[in-house]
This record gives structure tokens, sequence and C-alpha cells, in this order.
């Protein structure tokens, strides 16, 4: 599947503000770059790196003012997501080593304090992939898909508390009981086609069967379409601008479509 997607926005600036931005995806072995446009207006002095994630990171400072920022790529992407049932969990001390970081707590995904309730969502489901579905389907079943009931602060036991939140704490919890079940669950974000409505977007995934798979709680279904940006432990991980002074958002749009 060829998609094109789009993030337009504007930043105002009281003074120079230094800026760590993660817009630019990266080619691998489910997505592939075609082309791409990154645009700053007005243009300053720009620097990439790669965190410890693999995530691309742009620096630069906002200079006072309006600055608008616009990302614009073409991604060959996967139609379908890969579904494996029967895979299983891989034993804690057979684990690649770069791997070992997606089974610690983090700040929004405390799975230290949540093995009882992921006990008890997962059920007596098989260890693995089928433990992950159980979780995915508990929370899209459980939880609503609501704004404004969560804030940059709310993790996983307080969107468990709350009965709501949207994406990015959807996929919260997903990691933080995968992490409780001894499953590596990562937290990724970035665009997927046909959204509604349409945002940026977040989801997980989980280790199991000796390979990462996809698992969406605000979806119904297995969907493709997946364009990523970033993968980290949560949020604080893979946010798509990070500003070190003062800075308040514009407009912000975003639009993915289909070519051919």
């Amino acid at each position: 599947m060829r998609l094109h997607a789009v993030c337009k926005m504007t930043v105002q600036a009281a003074e120079d503000c230094p800026l760590v931005a993660m817009m630019r995806p990266r080619s691998g072995e489910a997505q592939w770059m075609v082309s791409e446009i990154y645009e700053l207006r007005p243009w300053v002095p720009t620097t990439e790196y790669m965190d410890p994630y693999g995530n691309l990171c742009q620096r630069f400072t906002v200079p006072k003012g309006e600055m608008r920022i616009e990302v614009s790529m073409v991604m060959e992407t996967e139609d379908v997501i890969a579904v494996e049932p029967s895979a299983g969990l891989v034993p804690v001390e057979s684990l690649p080593s770069d791997v070992l970081i997606y089974l610690l707590q983090s700040r929004y995904c405390p799975s230290d304090k949540m093995e009882d309730k992921a006990r008890e969502i997962a059920g007596d489901a098989t260890p693995g992939y089928a433990q992950v579905e159980a979780v995915r389907a508990w929370i899209h079943d459980n939880l609503e898909y609501k704004y404004g009931v969560s804030d940059g602060s709310t993790d996983a036991l307080d969107s468990l508390a709350l009965g709501a939140g949207v994406c990015r704490d959807f996929a919260h919890i997903g990691c933080a009981i995968c992490r409780a079940l001894h499953i590596p669950a990562r937290m990724v974000v970035g665009y997927l086609h046909e959204l509604d409505p349409m945002d940026m977007h977040a989801w997980f995934e989980a280790f199991v069967g000796g390979r990462w798979y996809t698992f969406d709680a605000t979806q119904s279904q297995p969907r493709g379409g997946r364009i990523v940006v970033g993968y980290g432990r949560d949020a604080a991980d893979v946010a798509f601008l990070s500003n070190y002074g003062p800075l308040e958002m514009g407009e912000m749009k975003v639009e993915v479509s289909r070519l051919g």
C-alpha cells in the first residue's frame, strides 16, 4: 500500500526556544520511504541524530515568533498486519538483549504495580500472542475513547481508573499490562490510513514468538496502512515535539491518503 501522509502545524515562541522534533519516519522491514519533504518556515539551522530507540530526531531552535512546520511523505507500507495467534511467550532468559528494556516499568507504564490486574485481564489465555490479544480486546471493550479526560500526566493506572482516554492512553495500558505478564511491549506513534477522526496516532507492539506484532486497542479488527514514526517505552520517549522553553501549539492538520 502506497500512502501519502502530511502533517502541518504552527508553533509560537515568546523567545528563542530549543526544540527536538520527531517527525521523520525511516525505512525498515515493514515500510519504505519513497519520497519526503520537510519544511521549516522560517528556515533555521537543523541537525539530525538517532536516539537510543532508533528514531530519527531533528534538533533546532524555534526563533521568537511563529514557525510553520510541514512534513510530507510517500511511504510503501503493509496492507495488512501480521497476525499469529499461536506465537508463544519468549522466556525472559531467551529474549534478545535489546528487547529487555521493554520489560521495565516506565513513567506512564507502571507495570510493577499492575500484575494482579494483568492476570485478571489475560485470564486463561495461552501465554504469548493470545494473552496480548486478550489484553487488546479488553481495553477496546471496556474503555471509552474520549477526549479531554486525560492529560500529559495521566499514566496507565490513571486511565484504568478513569475508564476512558485516547489512543496514547490505550497504548500505555496495553504496554503496562503486557510487561506485567513478562511480555516486552513498546509504544508506537505514527499515522493510520482512514483513522477517524484523523490525527497522529498511537498503538503498541508486543514481542512474542521471536518478533514484534502490532496491536491497536482503538480498533475492532487488525488493520494495516500504518506509517511508523517512532518507538519508545511510553509517550515520554516518542513526543513529536520536545520544547525546552515556552512554546505554544497553534493549528495542526493531519492527512493520510492512499495513492493508486
